[in-house]
């Protein structure tokens, strides 16, 4: 088993060495949440971004596509309930479960997106079915559910996204009548956070996915950021690729990830355009929130104006780096 394992990765390495020789060598981000990540959840969240970039850059060196990646990549989030995705994700204001997310490819802008959906474990592979299987960009709550079921997905009870500490949770929040989502952003109370990825393949395309269960005690319904094209997700072979994770009402209203982009295509560096479009998320609109990015040569960033930001990079050099 150790030789076969060994035999793989050698493998891997001597393919992605050679697509170097390229200039086309793969690389990837992965980001677990921005926000006041209390220190005895940080190890948890680095070793849940560092597993989620390892699952994705495997695949790219075996020569698989960004958008495998980065949906392999959230996949694996979406399975941890350490993050706000999938399983363990917050629970609205009724009690319930509602996922959001979206896929985008950036060499024809083709994204696929759901939005407050119910029993489905993993809303990224639901947005990817949308984007290849249907006309449309977007699908929402029971129309979506029901898309999902058509194409033989998996669905499973409520109870089966849920975690014990979230009723308790909901359950605390709900006796603080002076409750605001954006609390959780600055105060550590959520424990957990928005989940995405970006990668460039060996092809030059880039790929991003984003996913989350949203804020807690939100009303049914409620649609962040991360489905919204251009919000809490955009990817662009021309520029780059961005998801973003924070209080999603400030990031729709300054279109960020978007913003990341146009700051690359006016000649900004990948760091200077995320470290601009965070000073702008604070001075425009107060917003708290954070990003991660590649350009179209591979070159990662991030960027947040919160106590913390969970993230993982694996460059085109394969090399690895991890933090808080």
């Amino acid at each position: 088993m150790f030789f076969l394992l060994f035999e793989k990765r050698l493998s891997n390495w001597l393919r992605s060495s050679l697509n170097g020789s390229k200039g086309l060598r793969p690389s990837i981000i992965v980001h677990g949440g921005a926000w006041d990540i209390p220190h005895e959840a940080h190890e948890a969240h680095k070793l849940g971004c560092a597993k989620a970039a390892e699952i994705g850059y495997e695949l790219l060196v075996e020569g698989r596509s960004a958008l495998d990646a980065v949906e392999a990549a959230v996949r694996s989030m979406e399975e941890d309930t350490t993050f706000d995705a999938g399983v363990g994700s917050f629970l609205n204001r009724d009690g319930e479960v509602e996922l959001d997310a979206m896929i985008m490819e950036g060499s024809s802008l083709r994204f696929g997106a759901v939005a407050a959906v119910q029993n489905i474990p993993h809303p990224i592979s639901l947005a990817r079915q949308v984007m290849e299987q249907t006309e449309h960009c977007m699908l929402v709550g029971e129309g979506a559910r029901r898309f999902a079921e058509s194409i033989g997905m998996k669905l499973v009870p409520t109870e089966a996204l849920l975690v014990g500490r979230e009723r308790d949770r909901l359950d605390e929040i709900r006796k603080d009548k002076g409750f605001h989502a954006r609390q959780v952003f600055m105060e550590g109370i959520g424990k957990k956070g928005t989940v995405g990825a970006v990668a460039l393949d060996e092809n030059g395309n880039i790929a991003a996915a984003t996913s989350t269960g949203g804020t807690p005690n939100k009303l049914a319904g409620r649609v962040g950021d991360s489905p919204l094209v251009g919000c809490g997700n955009y990817a662009d072979n021309r520029s780059a690729g961005v998801s973003a994770s924070g209080y999603g009402e400030s990031l729709m209203k300054t279109v960020i990830a978007r913003r990341v982009c146009e700051r690359v295509e006016a000649g900004m560096s990948i760091e200077g355009a995320a470290e601009d479009s965070i000073r702008y998320l604070g001075e425009r609109v107060q917003g708290l929130g954070g990003v991660i990015a590649l350009d179209n040569e591979g070159n990662p960033a991030f960027e947040h104006n919160t106590p913390h930001m969970a993230v993982s990079i694996i460059d085109r050099r394969g090399q690895r780096k991890t933090r808080i």
